[in-house]
């Protein structure tokens, strides 16, 4: 115990470790992300809307079920263990979607891949913020959920390039089986597990422990409430730009490499952005990061249905990739900082299972509006929704860090920063 340090850069080789297995975790969602809604209808004609969807409902029921259990497995098991037995459900994974014969057998993938997402990804979030200590919690899990969405864009742009050449089976597919293989072996032979570092934090910190995890978690505890309702807000609407997005782009004509390109912009910026945001996470007030990004999002939504050309919809997508990622590590990060070290593994648990249940809720609703009303008329539906999320985060949540700056400090008159700086009771909190 007294080897143990707290800190990214006491603890860099682990932390390096578990930044590459999230992004091999990342991969294996990016294989369905821009084709599998194709093969849907060209393969096994399925036309309704709720229908095709049914692997991402699938998926992310099974995925938040698991992120649930984990958190509770995790102490008792092991992070470690917990990470390298997820690696295993995915292995058969791109197998059966290379060569399954009817529908239900891409939904029996999605169960495999929604037990391994939440295995493995949790695996790695608490991990990582158990290396980390307190003060670069927000850079962490931009690091982490960086490397996990930058792989969903890449991977999603090279099948929906091989399937654009060689077709939508099996060869896009074959990705996956290096992906799985690669996370099971760095995961077992590898990764060391955080206990250690668990019990140290525990020994200073001043959060007190939740008398209620899951219900505080839930809605209760003011700022934790406000991240579950908007994690699974913000998971919804992923559900459906998933789903939905693809089968708009292809009722626009826009060409598989097209759809593609414009289906892996999202995913990369939202990637690529979490390395600023991350960062910013440390510094700025949490409910600004968390107000702005979710209400960018509900605009962008609020405008995609009248985007027409392929500069539009990358526009959109850049600007929904930013939103997503001034949200996605702010999420798990204000968590950690409202919970005791005990606690966090549970919470963060609850915290993914509303959020992921977005998937599931996003998926049956998008797809019920979509069959009845339109396309167009389910992303206004969720995009409206997604602003209202923007606006409980704004008036019902709280910054807890005390030197944490306001983000919209930079557009407030001088006058009003003054007063600030002459009356000391005024806070950036």
């Amino acid at each position: 115990m007294e080897t143990i340090k707290l800190g990214l850069k006491e603890n860099w080789k682990q932390f390096t470790l578990l930044v590459i297995i999230n992004a091999f975790v990342g991969g294996m969602v990016g294989l369905e992300r821009a084709i599998l809604p194709q093969i849907a209808e060209n393969e096994f004609h399925i036309a309704a809307k709720t229908a095709i969807l049914s692997f991402i409902i699938v998926f992310g029921i099974v995925k938040a079920i698991t992120n649930y259990f984990t958190g509770s497995l995790a102490n008792k098991f092991g992070r470690k263990n917990l990470l390298t037995i997820g690696w295993l459900f995915a292995i058969p994974v791109p197998f059966i979607l290379m060569y399954a014969p009817n529908w239900n057998w891409i939904i029996a993938a999605n169960i495999l891949l929604g037990i391994n997402q939440g295995l493995t990804w949790s695996s790695t979030v608490v991990m990582k913020i158990d290396l980390v200590g307190e003060k670069q919690r927000g850079f962490a899990m931009g690091l982490n959920e960086f490397a996990g969405y930058l792989s969903v864009a890449i991977v999603a742009f090279f099948t929906g390039w091989i399937a654009g050449k060689y077709g939508l089976r099996p060869y896009p597919f074959y990705i996956g089986i290096i992906l799985s293989g690669l996370g099971l072996f760095g995961s077992w032979f590898f990764i060391k597990d955080t206990k250690h570092h668990v019990a140290k934090e525990n020994n200073t910190s001043t959060v007190p422990l939740l008398k209620n995890i899951f219900w505080d978690t839930t809605w209760k505890n003011k700022n934790l409430g406000s991240v579950t309702q908007a994690g699974l807000i913000n998971n919804l609407n992923d559900g459906m730009v998933w789903g939905i997005f693809p089968i708009l782009l292809i009722q626009k004509h826009f060409t598989i490499e097209q759809i593609g390109i414009i289906t892996a912009t999202y995913p990369a910026v939202w990637g690529l952005g979490q390395l600023v945001t991350g960062k910013m996470a440390d510094y700025f007030c949490k409910k600004d990061m968390l107000f702005t990004g979710m209400f960018l999002q509900g605009i962008v939504l609020l405008a995609m249905p009248w985007a027409e050309t392929m500069l539009h919809y990358i526009i959109l997508s850049v600007i929904l990739g930013w939103g997503t990622a001034m949200v996605y590590p702010t999420f798990l990060a204000t968590v950690a900082e409202n919970t005791n070290p005990l606690d966090r593994a549970k919470s963060l648990g609850i915290f993914r299972l509303w959020r992921d249940l977005g998937y599931a809720i996003g998926a049956i609703l998008t797809g019920i509006i979509a069959d009845t009303l339109g396309i167009n008329a389910s992303i206004i539906v969720i995009g409206l929704l997604t602003v209202a999320s923007s606006f409980i985060i704004k008036y019902r949540m709280k910054c807890r860090t005390d030197n944490s700056k306001k983000l919209w400090n930079w557009f407030k008159p001088k006058q009003k920063l003054k007063s600030e700086i002459v009356n000391p009771q005024l806070s950036f909190t």
